[in-house]
């Protein structure tokens, strides 16, 4: 190696997870005494160079005793060229550490890199139990489609989409295009540069969810495990808010924290060593030779066995399996939910213990904490509940509209439909508010009850009486019969409801308003048809297919409560097409 490695030294810059506040890893950065020297041009140039300085930020991290996981630089073209790393491994041997506490942040340049060696690298480091990231993402030169097909476990954006974030809405747009690509492809999103606090509210509304920064903490020579965390606040103006999760709940790798990990033949003396070094320790995983978790320690419990009449003497020096229970995991892929679940089916006495989660292999890549867990199903629930028609309790037109832009992102086809009651003016001034509320919390429930039964499907209430309806193409007929082919009525006083439909194939629509736009004259021409009406059409297109569209037909009058009516001329009658 050139002389000057052996003066160089390493900054720790935190890498802060946005869910839970805490330290997620460490990214060592190269910093030579000599500040005339350019450390990444001169690796870019050697990649036997740039596997020893990799090797020697594994070796720093180890002279700061820090259980955090870390983050390695190492360019693309060095992975694709020297897919073994020997340094590196050897590196991570020394420390004590294991693969799956590292993550490999690939950086550029990425034009003159030979994709295939570099996604069969990729491939054999991740059966060593490395993470792959993707740094730099969006100020360089790396396809969208190697991207795609490397599937990192994290994306790097870099720091120049952190600039003017919070009032850029390009920059907004591309955020949110990576975060749908993470989600497709299972990894994470992170962002470099946060230095404002408007800045870390605007890409916390993107839906990033890891951070580094000064705003966070500087690069220094001591490992920091604490950093600033900014008050929440509203977020700034012109943010758009990002696409409502599935029902399922967040993704449990929003909440992952750094596992401590030691060997299955540990000491009850090691573990107790560990746990009073590092106070913010909650629990150790006990793991065999391929990082597979064996048995899960709680803090309390273990400090308390040891602490009693003869505890040291008695468990000290045996293996600390015997004052280990069985661990409790789930996979990478579960949901927020699933692990409250499976925590409230367990023993109540570890309802607070840490939940690891592993990979496919059944490796430990970190642990969640309940509070975690329970603090965000909680915030989404007050967020949800601040976004539902008061009335029906179905969410508003934010909820669909992001629903349609993640479809026109992800290339499918989708049908958008607007719903209303056909003279609801008149129905209140003949029938009275009260009636007319009834009524609209009548036709809330039945479209809530077809779309329990369509998974793909999702609705919203918009205000007063009308309702939108996302579906596949070809599932909206349960929709219609359920809502056009019955009678209805507010009070005594018989109504008909109206359905227009775009159906947008790929490519149609470029967003939510431009769906809006093309549904506009089709709910005009919806309302011309007497009785209960179904108009169809495409962007675009001038030829519309009237599905639904009775002549003189009077609808049986619904009950009191404002619930259809029954009957077998009522379905048969109003399905009933014209055109």
């Amino acid at each position: 190696m050139p002389a000057w490695t052996d003066q160089l030294r390493f900054a720790f810059q935190p890498v802060v997870n946005l869910a839970t506040g805490s330290v997620a890893a460490l990214e060592p950065l190269a910093r030579p005494e000599d500040g005339e020297i350019d450390v990444l041009t001169c690796v870019r140039r050697c990649p036997d160079l740039d596997a020893e300085v990799a090797a020697l930020a594994i070796r720093a991290a180890a002279e700061q005793q820090t259980p955090l996981p870390l983050h390695i630089n190492v360019c693309a073209g060095t992975v694709a060229r020297r897919p073994q790393l020997t340094p590196l491994g050897a590196a991570v041997r020394d420390a004590g550490r294991r693969p799956w506490e590292i993550t490999l942040d690939l950086v550029g340049p990425f034009t003159e890199v030979p994709e295939r060696e570099l996604r069969a690298a990729v491939a054999g480091l991740r059966d060593e139990g490395y993470r792959i990231c993707v740094d730099g993402v969006g100020d360089g030169e790396l396809p969208l489609r190697l991207l795609g097909e490397l599937a990192p476990d994290l994306v790097k954006l870099d720091r120049s989409l952190c600039a003017r974030l919070e009032r850029d809405p390009g920059r907004q747009a591309a955020v949110a295009a990576m975060r749908q690509l993470c989600e497709r492809v299972g990894g994470l999103l992170a962002i470099e540069g946060v230095e404002t606090e408007r800045q870390d509210a605007a890409v916390r509304e993107a839906g990033v969810q890891l951070a580094q920064g000064h705003l966070f903490a500087p690069p220094s020579r001591r490992a920091a495990v604490e950093v600033y965390l900014p008050a929440p606040h509203p977020p700034p103006v012109g943010t758009r808010p990002a696409p409502d999760r599935p029902p399922s709940g967040p993704p449990v790798a929003q909440f992952l924290q750094p596992a401590a990990l030691l060997p299955m033949s540990a000491s009850a003396g090691a573990v107790r060593s560990h746990l009073t070094g590092f106070p913010e320790v909650s629990g150790v995983l006990l793991v065999d030779a391929d990082g597979v978790p064996v048995r899960a320690i709680n803090r309390d419990r273990f400090l308390l066995s040891l602490s009693g009449r003869y505890g040291h003497a008695l468990y000290a020096d045996r293996p600390a399996l015997r004052l280990a229970d069985p661990p409790r995991t789930v996979g990478a892929d579960a949901t927020a939910w699933q692990v409250l679940d499976m925590i409230a089916d367990g023993e109540r006495a570890r309802a607070g213990d840490d939940v690891a989660v592993v990979d496919e292999r059944g490796r430990c890549i970190g642990v969640v904490h309940l509070a975690d867990i329970v603090r965000a199903l909680a915030e989404s629930r007050v967020e949800e509940a601040a976004r539902l028609n008061p009335l029906t309790r179905l969410p508003g037109s934010d909820a669909v509209n992001g629903e349609v832009d993640r479809r026109i992102a992800e290339g499918r086809e989708f049908a958008l439909s607007w719903l209303d009651v056909d003279g609801f003016k008149q129905v209140n001034d003949g029938a009275g508010f009260a009636a007319g509320d009834e009524l609209i919390r009548a036709v809330g429930r039945a479209l809530a009850e077809v779309a329990a039964d369509e998974p793909a499907s999702r609705v919203g209430h918009i205000g007063g009486d009308d309702f939108l309806v996302l579906a596949e193409p070809d599932g909206l007929e349960p929709f219609a019969k359920a809502l056009l082919d019955v009678g209805w009525a507010a009070g005594e006083m018989p109504v008909t409801l109206s359905l227009a439909t775009v159906v947008c194939p790929p490519g149609s629509v470029t967003g939510h308003g431009a769906a809006a736009a093309a549904l506009a004259p089709l709910k005009k021409a919806a309302k011309e048809l007497p009785g209960a009406s179904w108009v169809v059409g495409r962007p675009g297109a001038e030829r519309t297919e009237v599905r639904r569209g009775a002549r003189a037909r009077v609808p049986r009058p619904a009950d009191a409560a404002g619930r259809p009516g029954s009957g077998a001329g009522a379905g048969q009658e109003g399905a009933r097409a014209r055109g």
